[in-house]
């Protein structure tokens, strides 16, 4: 539309018997009214033919990405930069007579397209960021992190555009200046710059990402890491508490991550029981009869009878007693547990499997088992435990040990009423 279509529409409406001052009004308005029905026009078939026809064939399409996109409605945000690029284009011609209130128009409409546009690539973002949760992509890398650091990029640089237009002066011209706003930068932003800075060490080294287990006493935080922004990392706890720690603690202090475990496939258990010492003691003859009963000692007790023969044999009779080697009731306790513990179908037997004695304290003699279960689920893996220690329990009269027990009143008064 330029000035001789103007010129048009005047003599059209002089035809008509309007005067020609108001013609000139009347062709100034019927110009910037075809703009509006022109930018409405292309705003509606864009809208209800262009994104339509597209969102039906992201519907029927096999991939899950593109729902996303049709779910943030980013299609839908883009349409909405077309009427106001056809205005920008449009009216500053048909205003062309008035040029103050084209050029308030003009700038007016190029911040429009500045704020439309940055606001469409902020949707754009978050579908990815989305995508990446859905794909477990995030799990590796801190997306959000990223995600939030572009869309601040965007921001400073959606400001120096709109302040050049209103301005009118090149965007480089702003730019020269933001030297002299370092420092107010760097005071104002610490917070970012040094949880973005953070997040790259995380993200490259793989220190921490969404899913993994973790572990803060300084922060209170033991629990499943949900998400890694770019100033913070957001920790539920097991008891559903909402631990948020800055970004740049997970560099400059210690933590645990309990990562290495779940990707491992085992999860340690490693726990002990006190044996009374007084309850250790060597094995009878009929005490033997009685535990080859054990299916699992069958092998160990033939096995270990033919080495004790063979280191007995060099012995008298009457060194036997002092010099010899005999079976003992711990031992074969011991033995029992690692034959039990290797053919337990939750027990990891490609991992440590040990049994071992601790040193004696005045709480008694230990036995540590160190294994890993197969599940490193919460739940099942203490079901696991639970199970295994229950059956320790229930198998030491077998050998006739005790486990140590500190008295308790109960015990005191039994003693006092024997006595």
């Amino acid at each position: 539309m330029d000035q001789e279509l103007r010129s048009q529409i005047a003599v059209w409406l002089k035809d008509f018997g309007v005067e020609s001052q108001a013609s000139g009004w009347l062709s100034l308005s019927t110009s910037v009214l075809i703009s509006l029905v022109i930018a409405l026009v292309s705003y509606i078939v864009v809208r209800r033919v262009v994104v339509k026809a597209m969102n039906i064939v992201i519907q029927k399409s096999k991939v899950t990405w593109d729902d996303v996109f049709m779910r943030h409605k980013v299609l839908e945000k883009f349409a909405l930069l077309i009427p106001v690029i056809v205005l920008n284009l449009l009216l500053p011609i048909a205003l062309t007579t008035h040029p103050v209130i084209a050029s308030l128009v003009d700038r007016l409409l190029s911040v429009s397209i500045v704020v439309l546009m940055i606001s469409s690539i902020y949707v754009v973002l978050d579908a990815f960021n989305e995508i990446a949760d859905v794909k477990l992509i995030s799990r590796r890398l801190p997306i959000k992190s990223f995600v939030q650091l572009f869309k601040l990029f965007l921001f400073i640089v959606g400001i120096i555009l709109v302040v050049s237009v209103i301005a009118e002066q090149s965007p480089l011209y702003f730019l020269s200046g933001l030297g002299v706003l370092t420092g107010l930068i760097m005071l104002v932003f610490r917070d970012t710059i040094l949880g973005f800075v953070a997040g790259i060490q995380l993200a490259a080294n793989r220190m921490v990402s969404p899913g993994d287990w973790i572990e803060m006493p300084k922060y209170g935080a033991d629990g499943v890491v949900e998400e890694v922004s770019l100033t913070t990392v957001k920790v539920r706890n097991w008891d559903n508490t909402i631990t948020m720690i800055p970004a740049y603690a997970l560099v400059s202090d210690a933590f645990k991550n309990w990562r290495g475990m779940s990707e491992s496939g085992g999860r340690r258990i490693k726990r002990s029981v006190s044996l009374d010492v007084q309850s250790v003691r060597f094995l009878k003859p009929d005490d033997l009869q009685r535990l080859k009963r054990f299916k699992l000692l069958q092998g160990y007790l033939e096995e270990k009878a033919a080495e004790l023969e063979l280191v007995n044999a060099q012995f008298t009779e009457e060194d036997l007693t002092l010099n010899g080697r005999w079976f003992t009731n711990i031992g074969t306790f011991r033995a029992y547990l690692v034959a039990y513990l290797k053919q337990h179908e939750q027990i990891h037997q490609n991992m440590t499997l040990l049994v071992r004695q601790l040193a004696p304290t005045s709480q008694g003699v230990g036995i540590e088992i160190y294994i890993f279960s197969k599940d490193t689920r919460w739940v099942q893996y203490e079901d696991i435990q639970a199970d295994i220690f229950d059956h320790i329990f229930a198998i030491l009269p077998e050998f006739d040990l005790r486990m140590y027990q500190q008295p308790s009143g109960a015990d005191m008064r039994q003693w006092l009423e024997k006595s």
